[in-house]
C-alpha cells in the first residue's frame, strides 16, 4: 500500500495520470490500476477523472495533506541515503588491530588516503576486538574468522608464523633440535597465540606446544624487538619477521616447522550495505595485500653462519 499511497502523492503532484507515469517511467495502465487498488484499500474515491479534468475528491484532499509531507520525507531520505553509499567523499570508519597497521600496514593506510584524499578516514586501531555492531564502524580488518553471525566477513589471505631467534641468542643458549626442546629456551608468547599447533612442511605431522612462557605480550612488534635484543625464541608472522632474517637480526628455528596461518578478514555487519567508499577501501586492502604482503611474505629459507663472536653473516 505504501508504494500507491507515493504513487497517487505523485499523481496529485504532476496534475494528471499520464504526466505520472511519465515522470516515474511507468507504463499509464499501470498507475490506472494502481491508483483504483489503493482507492479500493481505502474504500473511497481520492480522484474525479476525466479526459480534461483533473480535481481531488474532498477524501483526496485530506488523504493527500495527510501524506504528502511523509512522503516527501521519505524520498529525500532515500536519496540522501543513496548519495552517502554511493560517493566516494565524507567519513569512513575503520577498526583494525594496532600491531599488524603500525608496522606491516602502514604503507597501505598511506596509500589509501593518498588515492582518495575525499575520503575521510577514521581509523580506530587495538589489539582487542571492540564490539562492530556497537562500534557503528562502516568495515574491520579482523585477524582469524569472526564467530558472530552478525557479521559478514570476506577472506583476504594468509600469513604463516614461525620459530624465530637470534643468532646471538643460539650462539649462547644452543638451538633446539626438535619441538621438545623448546621447554629448555626461554620462549617469549603473544596472548593471540598462547598454544603453539605446528605443522612440520616436510612429512605434514602435527604438534601442539604448550610453552611456558618466560615473558608474554600483547604486542606483536614489541615481541619480536625482544627477540631481537636476544631474550628467547617466539613464535610470530612472517609479515613481522622476514625483514629481520633478511637482514640477519633474527634466524629461523626448526625450520622443517610452521605455526598456524593467520587468516586476514575484513568484516562488517550483516544487513548493512557497504557503502562505496568502504568497498573501495576493501577493493584496494584486496590488490595492496596480493601485490605486497602474501608475495612477499613466504619465508624464504636463508642460511646462516656463526662466527665465534655469534654474529650473522648470509650466504
Amino acid at each position: 500500500m505504501y508504494d500507491d499511497i507515493v504513487l497517487f502523492v505523485h499523481i496529485v503532484q504532476q496534475q494528471g495520470l499520464a504526466l505520472a507515469a511519465t515522470k516515474l517511467a511507468l507504463p499509464a495502465a499501470t498507475v490506472t490500476r494502481r491508483l483504483k487498488r489503493l482507492e479500493d484499500s481505502i474504500g473511497r474515491k481520492l480522484i474525479h477523472r476525466s479526459a480534461r479534468q483533473f480535481v481531488l475528491t474532498p477524501e483526496g484532499e485530506s488523504f493527500y495533506q495527510a501524506y504528502a509531507g511523509l512522503v516527501e520525507q521519505l524520498e529525500q531520505t532515500q536519496q540522501q541515503l543513496s548519495f552517502e553509499l554511493n560517493t566516494l567523499a565524507g567519513p569512513l570508519s575503520v577498526l583494525a588491530p594496532t600491531n599488524i597497521s603500525t608496522g606491516l600496514l602502514q604503507p597501505m593506510w598511506s596509500g589509501f588516503i593518498k588515492a582518495y584524499p575525499d575520503i575521510k578516514l577514521e581509523l580506530n586501531l587495538s589489539n582487542g576486538v571492540d564490539d562492530m555492531i556497537l562500534s557503528g564502524a562502516d568495515i574491520a580488518l579482523r585477524i582469524g574468522p569472526q564467530e558472530s553471525s552478525l557479521l559478514h566477513q570476506k577472506r583476504l589471505g594468509t600469513l604463516q608464523t614461525v620459530l624465530v631467534a637470534s643468532p646471538e641468542y643460539l650462539a649462547i643458549n644452543g638451538e633446539p633440535k626438535n619441538l621438545a626442546e623448546l621447554e629448555q629456551h626461554r620462549l617469549i608468547g603473544t596472548n593471540t597465540l598462547s598454544i603453539w599447533c605446528m605443522s612440520n612442511i616436510e612429512n605434514a605431522k602435527k604438534q601442539e606446544v604448550r610453552p611456558r612462557f618466560s615473558t608474554l605480550v600483547n604486542d606483536v612488534k614489541l615481541v619480536a624487538q625482544l627477540v631481537c635484543d636476544d631474550l628467547g625464541i617466539s613464535l610470530l608472522p612472517t609479515s613481522e619477521v622476514n625483514h629481520l632474517i633478511h637482514r640477519g637480526d633474527l634466524v629461523q628455528v626448526l625450520n622443517s616447522w610452521q605455526g598456524p596461518n593467520r587468516d586476514l578478514y575484513t568484516v562488517w555487519p550483516t544487513g548493512k550495505l557497504l557503502s562505496a567508499r568502504a568497498k573501495r577501501l576493501q577493493d584496494f586492502m584486496h590488490s595492496y595485500f596480493e601485490k605486497n604482503i602474501f608475495k612477499k611474505t613466504t619465508l624464504n629459507k636463508i642460511t646462516v653462519h656463526k662466527n665465534h663472536a655469534g654474529k650473522s653473516r648470509h650466504k
